[in-house]
């Protein structure tokens, strides 16, 4: 059999063999960092016996598959610790996540943070014993009986669903055998040193309230030590920089008992909420769209017709008027629908370009609320272009530009993936690959990287999604283009071609803030509160050194004021210095501190949060200069002084 390796070199063998294998046969130094292997595109386990011509990658940490398979491989070693220590613990499930993994554990005992130390100890005796993982299969039946025998009942409830008559893949290492599909490292030392149990929280068994409450441990494993420290490092400053704690310092936003998952904007958090929404105004005005707003409660008919009703039911928030069904929205798309058909279009029309900031509703579970990043309701800027076959490319082409000008306005990095089509969907084959390639092929002319994330599409179409990378690192979902083919047909809409007969129109549903409340909460944590000074709620702290100079305050206040700068005086009777302290602990981007020698000679002293003290200036001087840089959006950074450190 022929082994084609993923640098296109090839490997020749007369029997069977298992990766591990190939790897050692390649060099001892692959076999040792080796996680996983990639056997024509799917990832399989190192134990794997290959007996036939295929495509190779040996997988390491390096690698997303391998880090994954020696995170997985570490979830095992928490559980073989936990059952160690607390015998009568009872496993869920134990995947790798993104950032680490997790077990869900049924406990007798209450367990704490406290406790997290001693599983770790245990963790570490486990991986010096290099226990081997041995890989073996059972019948359906047997499987069920040895996982009763061992009185596990979660692992029972998740034989049980799997249909009858397959194999079960089990893992063991040592005492400890565990119900898994792998893949995993060979054993347990090669888990290595850099782990970390990192929190506890609360999961109900499959994700169903309905359910009983087992206890979550988090954790995280790399391939070396600098590697872990850099992540626990980062976990610390997005800890410092939690939108909830300085959305609450800062007086942005509240959440209440009375609406869970329901933000109340305060003042302050309103300010920046419309600058935002201004903002969004303008690039779209420039763009070409044209605004509207739709209700938020429809009937149930219009949601049959649009397949949110089949589809997304469980999320919509419902209510009976006059004897009928209504829904409130949890998308804007088919209002904007509606807008479309109600009256004849041309040709001449296309492409119609209809932005909406849609006020939307979505049930999400309690246990899933984090502050702004998920609520159930919250501000959506929709955005629905109607346009002809032919202009697809263009459209698209044209709303990744809008949407890499806002992420490159915050100053955020960002990759892009092609998301095709998913179980549940509706529509035909053909309109699936036609929506897709044209999707394909806009990414193509424009030469944006991406990858394709088989099977995550909506279920209306496919999409391309940009992930934008934070100030420390983080990855978020936001802007979005969908291709939807379906809509359109589903509420026969036309449009009167240039030969006079009726067409059918293409949609796009996109959006590039996508909920403006999660951005907000990005935004936060990215600027950790101290945002550019044409966003910030507070744009200048007016600080007289005694109540003698508060006139004079005062009158500077009202020229910031006429000039549209949002200004504040600190009237309170505090020395200087901490006047200072408190609006630097409040992101303030410009502090004024007036007295005498500013009141006789009508000049401000400028303090800034960007580079500290800035001398004196006219009044008329630095409001020119704040406007310019208001204007311009700047994103400045901050240079960090000695006596800031």
């Amino acid at each position: 059999m022929i082994i084609t390796l993923k640098d296109g070199s090839k490997k020749e063998y007369a029997q069977a063999m298992s990766i591990i294998d190939i790897a050692r046969d390649i060099s001892e130094g692959l076999a040792r960092v080796a996680c996983a292997g990639e056997v024509n595109g799917e990832t399989e386990d190192l134990r794997t016996v290959i007996d036939k011509d295929c495509e190779l990658n040996i997988l390491t940490a390096k690698d997303e598959a391998g880090l994954a398979a020696l995170r997985h491989t570490a979830s095992h070693v928490m559980a073989q610790a936990i059952k160690r220590l607390y015998p009568s613990a009872k496993l869920a499930i134990g995947p790798s996540i993104a950032d680490g993994f997790y077990y869900d554990i049924d406990f007798e005992t209450t367990i704490t943070a406290e406790d997290l130390e001693k599983i770790e100890a245990e963790m570490k005796k486990i991986i010096k014993e290099a226990l081997p993982l041995e890989r073996f299969t059972l019948p359906r039946e047997e499987a069920l009986a040895l996982m009763k025998e061992k009185e596990e009942p979660y692992k029972v409830e998740l034989i049980e669903d799997l249909p009858e008559g397959e194999e079960i893949s089990f893992y063991k290492q040592g005492e400890f055998t565990d119900l898994c599909a792998g893949p995993h490292l060979m054993n347990t030392k090669e888990v290595g040193k850099a782990y970390k149990l990192t929190s506890i929280a609360g999961a109900y068994w499959r994700g169903n309230e309905h359910n009983k409450m087992l206890t979550r441990i988090y954790a995280t494993a790399f391939a070396k030590k600098e590697e872990l420290e850099a992540y626990l490092t980062m976990i610390e400053e997005a800890k410092k920089r939690d939108h909830r704690k300085l959305g609450k310092e800062l007086g942005l936003f509240m959440m209440h008992e009375a609406g869970p998952g329901f933000p109340f904007f305060l003042p302050k958090g309103m300010v920046l909420k419309n600058t935002l929404l201004e903002y969004w105004r303008e690039i779209h005005k420039k763009a070409g769209y044209v605004e509207i707003s739709t209700p938020v409660i429809l009937n149930r008919s219009l949601w049959e017709t649009s397949g949110h009703w089949d589809h997304y039911k469980d999320n919509m928030y419902t209510t009976v008027i006059d004897d009928q069904d209504y829904a409130i929205k949890p998308m804007n798309c088919p209002g904007g629908v509606l807008v479309y058909a109600s009256e004849p279009r041309s040709y001449r029309d296309l492409p119609l370009r209809m932005g909406e900031l849609g006020l939307v509703h979505r049930h999400e579970k309690s246990g899933q609320l984090h502050g702004l990043m998920r609520v159930r309701c919250f501000t959506q800027d929709d955005a629905h272009i109607f346009m002809t076959p032919e202009q697809i490319k263009d459209e698209i082409k044209g709303v990744a530009q809008l949407i890499d000008s806002v992420y490159k306005l915050f100053g955020f990095k960002y990759h892009v993936e092609l998301s095709t089509r998913p179980e549940d969907s509706m529509g035909s084959d053909e309109d699936w690959e036609m929506a897709t390639d044209g999707l394909r092929n806009a990414l193509d002319e424009m030469g944006l990287d991406y990858v394709v994330n088989e099977g995550d599409g909506a279920f209306y179409g496919p999409k391309i999604d940009f992930h934008l990378v934070d100030a420390i690192g983080r990855t978020w979902q936001c802007g979005t283009i969908q291709l939807d083919f379906q809509l359109p047909q589903r509420f026969e809409l036309e449009y009167i071609g240039a030969d006079g007969e009726k067409h059918r129109p293409i949609m796009i549903h996109r959006v590039a803030f996508g909920s403006i409340e999660r951005f907000i909460g990005i935004l936060i944590e990215h600027f950790a509160g101290a945002f550019p000074t044409w966003l910030a709620p507070v744009q200048v702290k007016v600080l007289p050194i005694s109540d003698k100079y508060m006139d004079y305050a005062e009158k500077v206040k009202a020229a910031l004021d006429a000039a549209d700068i949002r200004t504040e005086v600190d009237t309170r009777s505090e020395k200087i210095g901490y006047k200072i302290r408190e609006a630097q602990k409040n992101k303030i981007p410009y502090m004024l501190v007036v007295g005498q020698k500013e009141e006789e000679e009508g000049v401000v002293s400028v303090r800034s949060r960007f580079k500290g003290d800035e001398g004196q200036k006219s009044l008329e001087s630095f409001i020119e200069d704040i406007k310019k840089e208001i204007a311009s959006r700047e994103v400045r950074a901050v240079e960090v002084k000695p006596e800031q450190k």
